[in-house]
């Protein structure tokens, strides 16, 4: 099945852009703007509307493939590829991509999806979210062109062995909102909660981490004391974006006596810890996050790492995979590009032992959400993100229904 032509829109995400460096240097916040000068290159301010290009392919019986490029919120942070607005990549996309998708076949995904994930322009590869919003394109077309879920194409193509498709535990995410949407997360039943936001020294960790402990023991008496049930025990999942290492100097010691702190606090719910430190750098990261990890195994504290910062591509995922650099990894969806990286990236964690959490951005689309729910699912992931959005519910319905649907259709086709 041929693509015959291929159609860009412009297209909004469900959440927006924000200049990571300047919310970490101590932007104030007015109502739900920051005020103060953005430091991040491409920001005019420190938080833009989050923008996305779907594309759709039209292929010759008429069917069509959708997809939708996409970028994290955290834009330009961390190694990322900058700032992606959609004014500017249409184009450019219209005349260097465009006439080579046209009379591409697209009964193969991966064939596909690698080679557009590999393609070079004028010597340079693309934006990450153009690479991502293709290859959500050509799984779409090849899956309704074989009348298969996108799940199903994935497995037969990547993890062939994985004969049923099985739930993923799905991690949501409350936003500035740590409170309010909890308290949604306790009624739904989230596996693991809250995310929290603890992107800020002054007024969400504390100089001494005391304000974050404060909300950790919130957490835990909340869901004991809300929770429907006596076996609803999730995972206290908690991304402190590096603020522990400018906290405590960057000083492990400072660092691991903090945690064991947190996870006391946290009992008798498993805490997971994202990002605790972020050198500025992926080696200095990778190497912290190696150590910490040693030494919360060796002195038995029940709390995991979770990479994230630094931790963007494939290949950096692998090595930090290989230096165990962390208990779960987060893949980033969009910073790896292609599905066909995500795919190849929670299967190289699962077979090194290593969590595999396809995470993503509440900055993405519904469309790039089902896109990679599917992939997640097809390849046994340890943890699915809820998103976009920070309204919990909005999230959480997209990836838990399709989730649903597709292990659904397939057990039907078993």
């Amino acid at each position: 099945m041929k693509i015959i032509d291929v159609i860009l829109t412009k297209s909004y995400t469900g959440f927006y852009f924000d200049d990571q460096k300047a919310i970490k240097r101590g932007a104030d916040k007015d109502g739900f703007l920051y005020v103060g000068e953005p430091m991040t290159p491409g920001f005019n301010n420190i938080r833009v509307p989050g923008e996305a290009i779907s594309i759709q392919l039209l292929l010759e019986n008429g069917d069509i493939g959708i997809g939708d490029c996409a970028a994290v919120q955290y834009s330009g942070a961390g190694g990322r590829d900058p700032l992606f607005l959609a004014s500017d990549y249409i184009p450019w996309l219209e005349k260097h991509i465009k006439p080579l998708l046209i009379g591409e076949d697209v009964s193969v995904f991966k064939i596909l999806s690698e080679k557009y994930d590999a393609l070079k322009v004028n010597g340079k590869r693309m934006h990450t979210a153009i690479r991502y919003g293709i290859s959500q394109a050509l799984l779409s077309a090849t899956a309704i062109s074989t009348k298969r879920t996108l799940a199903e194409v994935i497995r037969d193509e990547y993890n062939p062995t994985n004969v049923l498709l099985n739930r993923v535990p799905i991690f949501a995410q409350t936003g500035d909102d740590r409170y309010t949407n909890v308290d949604k997360m306790i009624l739904k039943q989230v596996d693991s909660l809250p995310h929290a936001l603890i992107n800020n020294v002054k007024e969400k960790l504390g100089y001494q981490g005391e304000l974050l402990l404060e909300y950790i023991k919130w957490l835990k008496n909340r869901i004991l004391t809300h929770r429907q049930t006596d076996d609803y025990m999730p995972i206290l999942h908690v991304d402190v974006y590096g603020t522990l290492g400018i906290a405590f100097d960057h000083d492990i010691d400072k660092i691991v006596a903090y945690t064991k702190a947190l996870e006391k606090e946290a009992s008798p719910f498993k805490l997971r810890l994202e990002g605790p430190i972020d050198t500025g750098d992926r080696e200095g990261t990778m190497v912290a996050l190696r150590d910490i990890r040693k030494r919360l195994d060796d002195e038995k504290i029940n709390v995991e790492i979770v990479a994230d910062e630094w931790c963007n591509t494939l290949e950096d995922i692998k090595y930090f995979a290989d230096n165990k650099a962390g208990h779960v990894l987060q893949i980033k969806t969009p910073d790896l590009g292609g599905l066909n990286n995500i795919a190849d990236a929670i299967i190289y964690c699962k077979n090194h032992q290593i969590g595999a959490y396809c995470g993503g951005t509440c900055n993405e689309t519904n469309i790039s959400a089902i896109a990679t729910t599917n992939v997640a699912i097809a390849c046994e992931a340890d943890l699915c993100l809820a998103k976009p959005g920070m309204d919990v519910d909005g999230g959480f319905m997209i990836v838990k229904n399709e989730m649903e649907r597709v292990i659904a259709r397939s057990n039907q086709r078993k």
